[in-house]
């Protein structure tokens, strides 16, 4: 089991966190949501609990709980910039579908 950034990403995790002053991770998970029934969430950890799993891509803690490693195994989250959109784009090989607005899926 694994789940990975791509150097662009962590190269903006990096900078993220010490524009924050600092966290012991990046945190990547699910949460029921949206039409298609599962949606991302990230967000900074300051402490990793005894139940999560951490993963180290590029220099950067990413952890993720129990839970939701099931729906992440495999994944890569990358850092996109096309126009004058930017952003994270999971590129998670468990996706089955997703809806058409592109905040959720299933597996």
């Amino acid at each position: 089991m694994a789940v990975s950034l791509t150097e662009k990403a962590a190269n903006h995790v990096t900078g993220f966190i010490e524009k924050r002053g600092g966290a012991a991770g990046l945190r990547l998970g699910v949460k029921t949501s949206g039409c298609s029934g599962l949606a991302y969430v990230i967000e900074f950890v300051d402490q990793v609990e005894d139940t999560d799993e951490v993963f180290e891509s590029h220099g950067v803690n990413i952890v993720i709980d129990k839970k939701s490693l099931i729906y992440l195994d495999g994944t890569e989250l990358d850092y996109k910039r096309e126009g004058l959109n930017e952003g994270f784009e999971f590129n998670n090989p468990n996706v089955k579908d997703a809806c058409g607005c592109g905040e959720s899926f299933t597996v």
